[in-house]
């Protein structure tokens, strides 16, 4: 077993794989923040036509989705199966075996879905999976709440990794969230991932094969604090690829929240995504 992989075996004894650091025994049953045990959960496999149009491709892209999640926004459009730890427990190498089916379906690429919290075992599915003559490319599809120590360990294992910045204020983070360093750690997550992969490669059928693409959604009356965000990005990582999303709505606990009631107007995500250009951003919303 390559010796990342088996750091991040060893990381869920007393787990800190993300910056929560909880620090229980996974290998024992305990469970900490994301509500998991050492096997990941699977909510739902297959081709996924919802991502942006440079992850598609003519194929999809071949989503694979964990129940569970280390993050907890009060918002989140996903709650039935980030909130949630139902679904089918799966061991590294059942896993690899989804990613080759995928790849033997047609999709572009493998799009490992809130992997964050079992990071170990997707390290552990894609050594398996290559060594079975996976060539496809591997997307860690992340919330950006990462522990420096668990990107690091995932160095030449991710092709494309997409994370989130949510956040650009500690308070906004707190309330929303329940993480107030959330704008330091997804920094920092964000330039060791630049490092890694650098800007986005596509091939000359218009789908991504490397690199960084960042998302970030647009919050009512700005409480993501999104030029902040934007100027985060664009310093950590200039030139690389970013989708300023409008696809906002009230879910979840949002009805606990008037502020969250509401739509960001359409102009201003609009006036975002400009500012995303004129900061050296790339544009992947089109």
């Amino acid at each position: 077993m390559p010796d990342n992989v088996a750091c991040l075996k060893e990381m869920i004894r007393a787990c800190r794989l993300c910056p929560r650091a909880c620090g229980v025994d996974r290998t024992a049953g305990q469970r900490g923040s994301c509500g998991v045990g050492d096997q990941a959960i699977i909510s739902s496999v297959g081709p996924h036509f919802g991502e942006e149009s440079c992850l598609v491709g003519p194929g999809g892209s071949g989503a694979i989705f964990f129940a569970g999640c280390n993050l907890h926004c009060v918002f989140c459009q996903n709650a039935e199966i980030s909130q949630c730890t139902a679904g089918q427990p799966v061991s590294p190498e059942e896993l690899a075996e989804m990613a080759l089916d995928l790849e033997r379906r047609g999709c572009q690429n493998v799009n490992f879905v809130t992997p964050t919290h079992v990071t170990h075992a997707v390290a552990e599915a894609i050594v398996l999976a290559r060594r079975k003559s996976l060539r496809i490319p591997v997307v860690y599809n992340c919330s950006g709440y990462e522990s420096l120590e668990t990107i690091r360990c995932l160095d030449g294992l991710i092709d494309i990794y997409m994370p989130d910045f949510k956040w650009g204020d500690e308070q906004a983070a707190r309330k929303y969230s329940q993480a107030p360093d959330y704008p330091a750690v997804a920094a920092a997550a964000l330039t060791e991932m630049f490092h890694q992969v650098g800007r986005a490669e596509i091939n000359g059928q218009g789908v991504m094969v490397h690199g960084l693409l960042v998302r970030h959604l647009v919050l009512p009356g700005d409480l993501a604090h999104s030029r902040t965000v934007l100027d985060t990005v664009a310093r950590i990582a200039p030139g690389c690829a970013i989708n300023v999303m409008d696809q906002y709505r009230p879910c979840h606990h949002a009805d606990r929240f008037p502020e969250l009631l509401v739509r960001p107007p359409t102009e201003e995500v609009g006036a975002l995504r400009q500012y995303a250009q004129r900061r050296g951003l790339i544009r992947a919303d089109v």
